[in-house]
């Protein structure tokens, strides 16, 4: 992902240390302390260091996530060495960067925080950004005999596109991201899963009525503007996108998918994420900025009167979307209201879709200063001193 607030990223990382769930695993062109506590501060301060004085990037944070399979062991050293060449193939090999390691989760996992700032203050071009990185990562899954991704999560991910209604052909536009998006993800009210859609500029509409003394009922896709609002287009009855995009086929689904979530710990694992994210949040964008360092979207219901009356989280790692209340009281959209009010957008606060893919938002590479020696720093877990 990109962001605005460096000291937020690396604040977020901390925490991990400060808890025991994590370590500084490398730096690269970063001071190294000599007692080995890192500091956010001055760890700020380096990064500014290397920066150009004046830039014009809004976002000029890049944050990270490399993802090993739960069954794959590999050592702190490896775990840095993938992250130098990942950072290295992408082209971002002689940017500032600090490696942190999570084991808060089933699996052990790697953050990288670097920014991407060329000498003459531009945001770096990343061009083809995403396909590069699924075959960077396909090479170090081959590399060191890692397992691949699940279900090819990362192709999936930038293979859909949200919708563009001004681009023609929009029953195409449509099939290709609701017939994966049902095979994929899982979700137990009609409000759920309109939400998962919303991140590809798609709505849906429950139909009832009756004909020739027949009730029926069935569902409308609809396009959507950049602003969440139904475009100026024919909607499509699902009956055109196949059986599968049905209301029949959908409300089956979701039986399923209440079966499925009560059955694992997606739910718990989506809790646990949350609410490292919300710990210490200041404000809305800040938690929309942590919950997609996790790979998770939330998307904002209002009513007229400009009050939340619904929150709903879409879990990329997992593949569950869930509303609030199921994780919890405190993540409700009355708990939302109270605590971030109108400092919370409507809809996911997303323009042009999502980005579901395994690595979030990354960056190409020119270079500042001359490359110091990455240190490697070994079975340490050092607490900041802010």
């Amino acid at each position: 992902m990109t962001g605005s607030n460096l000291y937020g990223a690396l604040e977020y990382n901390q925490q991990k240390v400060d808890n025991s769930a994590g370590c500084v695993l490398a730096t690269h062109r970063l001071s190294q302390p000599t007692d080995g506590n890192f500091s956010v501060a001055q760890t700020v301060a380096d990064f500014h260091f290397l920066m150009p004085k004046n830039f014009r990037t809004e976002k000029p944070v890049i944050h990270i996530s490399l993802n090993p399979d739960p069954k794959d062991t590999l050592t702190d050293g490896q775990l840095a060495e993938i992250a130098d060449k990942y950072m290295e193939r992408m082209g971002w090999g002689e940017q500032p960067y600090i490696v942190f390691k999570h084991s808060d989760i089933e699996r052990e996992h790697i953050h990288i925080v670097s920014v991407q700032v060329g000498r003459d203050g531009k945001k770096i071009r990343d061009g083809k950004r995403n396909e590069r990185s699924v075959a960077i990562t396909e090479e170090l899954e081959r590399e060191y005999g890692l397992h691949p991704a699940k279900g090819q999560k990362r192709a999936e991910g930038w293979q859909l596109k949200a919708v563009d209604h001004t681009a023609g052909d929009l029953k195409r536009q449509i099939v290709s991201v609701v017939r994966p998006v049902l095979s994929m993800y899982r979700f137990q009210t009609l409000g759920e899963f309109r939400a998962l859609l919303s991140l590809y500029n798609i709505g849906v509409e429950d139909v009832q009525g009756s004909r020739g003394g027949r009730s029926y009922r069935g569902l409308l896709y609809t396009a959507l503007d950049g602003d969440g609002r139904k475009a100026e287009v024919t909607p499509l009855k699902s009956s055109m996108l196949g059986k599968s995009c049905g209301y029949d086929a959908l409300e089956k689904l979701m039986e399923r998918s209440g079966a499925k979530i009560a059955g694992d710990n997606s739910r718990d694992q989506t809790r646990h994420r949350v609410a490292e994210a919300f710990v210490g949040a200041p404000t809305g964008n800040e938690l929309r900025e942590r919950l997609r360092a996790h790979h998770i979207d939330l998307y904002i219901r209002r009513n007229e009167g400009g009050r939340i009356t619904g929150a709903t989280f879409i879990d990329h790692e997992n593949r569950c979307v869930l509303n609030g209340s199921r994780l919890g009281k405190e993540y409700s959209a009355n708990a939302l209201q109270e605590r971030f009010g109108a400092g919370l957008v409507s809809g996911t606060g997303l323009v042009g879709g999502a980005d579901l893919h395994a690595v979030p938002d990354t960056p190409d590479t020119p270079q500042i200063r001359p490359v110091q020696r990455r240190t490697v720093v070994k079975n340490k877990k050092p607490k900041m001193r802010l």
